[in-house]
């Protein structure tokens, strides 16, 4: 139901976690991220640690689905010296292209302990049913 939309986007992400830099707007950074069918819905979860809700963007677009995130710095008096930093800063996003199957309309969002959840269902269109036949006589098939 999910498809990668760039093969290159690992590459990528190796390569700025070993070079130290930050993700920018025009080229930000890779998030990680599970997906899975729980009974009629769709679960992407995104690990974005550190981000406040409120720089989380969700956006959908036909069957496009679009996370952006941005993680600044934590303002230091001035007194601090910065011995290490590990932790990533900067813009992150990922691109998932959703099946037509899923219900983009209906999709929930949380938000708890640095983790980005969506749920988003099947659609109705896309569940198995029953077909029930009318009527009080057989139907003969002609071949």
């Amino acid at each position: 139901m999910l498809m990668r939309t760039d093969p290159f986007r690992e590459m990528d992400r190796i390569v700025q976690q070993l070079s130290g830099t930050s993700g920018t707007w025009s080229k930000p950074s890779f998030m990680p991220m599970d997906a899975y069918r729980e009974g009629d819905v769709y679960v992407i979860a995104f690990d974005l640690p550190g981000v406040s809700p409120e720089a989380v963007d969700i956006d959908v677009e036909r069957n496009m689905l679009t996370v952006r995130a941005e993680r600044r710095p934590v303002l230091k008096a001035d007194s601090v010296k910065m011995e290490l930093s590990e932790r990533p800063l900067g813009v992150f996003s990922r691109q998932v292209m959703l099946a037509d199957t899923l219900d983009t309309e209906r999709i929930e969002a949380d938000y708890d302990a640095g983790v980005l959840t969506l749920r988003i269902p099947i659609a109705e269109r896309a569940k198995p049913r029953k077909i029930s036949i009318s009527g009080s006589g057989r139907k003969q098939i002609n071949g």
